[in-house]
């Protein structure tokens, strides 16, 4: 039915959001799922997991591979439950891998072309916050990515520059979670024809 994409750097509320996302259409009798990337539990995700935990490198051009290599092992699932009518919220998707592989200097024609094919999102919502609010909100457990403040300064800078280009819609990330919610329902209402008919 409709694949919705949330986005940010690490720790901006992707998930809190998806959860009310989730709930909110459930309750309005929409059939709704989630999916989260990376996705962990196939064996690229753990791949993916080794180098997030420093346990392997790889250089950025394979690092950009096995991501959307990740994506592409899910295709399938998620093309069977927009058949089914549902309505797929992805905690991050497609738009994370360009807006973390132009951060790490890739050409932008080459990561759109590792995705072509792919469900496209419907509607891109990037939760912008700050590099230090999302390094405060990681008491402890920070992966590769998630201590590294200039890499997440250079993400965040990578989305909003995507967001121009592309027309992500993009949501002030510092506030409450319902204060965030009520705006990412805003945009679904004005933008998703199966919730305004």
């Amino acid at each position: 039915m409709s694949l919705v994409a949330l986005e940010g750097i690490d720790k901006s509320g992707k998930a809190t959001q998806a959860k009310m996302l989730k709930e909110w259409l459930s309750t309005n009798g929409f059939p709704v799922e989630i999916i989260a990337f990376p996705d962990y539990s196939t064996p690229i995700g753990r791949e993916i997991k080794a180098f997030l935990t420093e346990k392997i490198s790889f250089n950025v051009e394979v690092r950009q591979l096995l991501y959307a290599a990740n994506r592409w092992e899910n295709k399938e699932k998620i093309e069977g439950m927009l058949k089914e009518g549902k309505i797929v919220i992805a905690d991050r998707y497609i738009p994370s891998g360009l807006a973390y592989g132009y951060a790490n200097g890739l050409p932008l024609d080459w990561m759109l072309c590792l995705e072509r094919g792919l469900p496209e999102p419907d509607i891109v919502i990037v939760i912008d916050i700050s590099p230090q609010t999302s390094i405060k909100r990681l008491s402890c457990g920070k992966d590769r990515y998630e201590k590294d403040v200039t890499f997440l300064s250079k993400v965040r800078s990578s989305y909003l520059y995507l967001a121009k280009k592309f027309n992500w819609f993009i949501v002030e990330g510092e506030r409450s979670a319902l204060e965030i919610f009520e705006d990412i329902k805003n945009i679904l209402f004005t933008n998703l024809k199966l919730l305004t008919d």
